[in-house]
Order: structure tokens, then sequence, then C-alpha cells
């Protein structure tokens, strides 16, 4: 149980920077709550089947690359991996956001956080500011969701 105080501490740590920031209008809100369980599930199956092919495809790949001597092979299996698990995590929240609950709510920042870590492992600074927006509209919902 202390474990996941200490997550719920963060979860509210990180969210006064984001509370500083303007608040969206209570319809924005509203259409928003409204397609995230939507978005969950289709980006959720879209990340898990690109996942496995990219899987597939560094496999494939991997004798061809170590004989070539090239770098950045393992950056890359690695990305997608975080891929893999933040589009399971946006597949799993989809019942909880459907019904509102927090649990859901948490699922979707989890699958954020994997993403920001993706994101700077492959230096990818587009993907970093995008996944900053991502946090933003999330704790402009968080409200919305009950225990």
């Amino acid at each position: 149980m202390a474990q996941n105080n200490t997550v719920d501490s963060y979860i509210d740590m990180v969210g006064e920077y984001f509370k500083k920031l303007p608040e969206l209008p209570k319809g924005g809100k509203d259409a928003i709550v409204t397609i995230t369980p939507w978005l969950a599930l289709i980006f959720g199956v879209l990340g898990v089947v690109t996942a496995l092919v990219g899987l597939g495809i560094f496999t494939f790949l991997a004798p061809i690359v170590m004989i070539s001597g090239a770098n950045g092979a393992g950056t890359g299996f690695v990305v997608v991996l975080f891929g893999l698990v933040s589009s399971a995590l946006l597949l799993a929240a989809f019942p909880g956001t459907k019904a509102k609950k927090m649990q859901g709510w948490k699922l979707l920042y989890y699958s954020e956080v994997v993403g920001l870590i993706a994101n700077i492992v492959s230096l990818a600074l587009a993907g970093v500011l995008f996944t900053l927006i991502g946090f933003y509209f999330l704790y402009q919902i968080r409200s919305y969701y009950t225990k």
C-alpha cells in the first residue's frame, strides 16, 4: 500500500506543475473525456500491431545489423519495446476510462510516462513535446475520474 501512496504523491506532485497552466473550458474537457476511451482503444490496437511488426523486423534484420557493425539498433529495439508496453497500457485503460474510473486515468498516465521515456531514449525532442502536451490534457480531465 505504501508504494501506491508514493505513486499517487508523485502523480500529485507532477500535477502541481500542470495546474499553473491555463485551464481548458468545461465543454472542451467534456469532449476529451468522451473521446478518450476510444482514442486509447484505437491507438492501443494500432500501437500493439505496429510494435509487433517492428519487433519482427528488428529480429529479422538483427544478424545483418550485427555483421555490418551499424550502431543504434539496440536503441531502436528498446524504443519498440517501450512502444509495445505503452500501447498495452492504452488497451488496458479502455474499460476504466469508459467507466470514468481513476484506475483507467492512471493507466493512461503510465502510458504517457513510458512514452516519455521512449522519446528521451531515442532523443526525439518533438516526441517529448507531444508527450508533455498529452500530460497537460490528462491533468485537465483528471477530476472527471473517480476512485
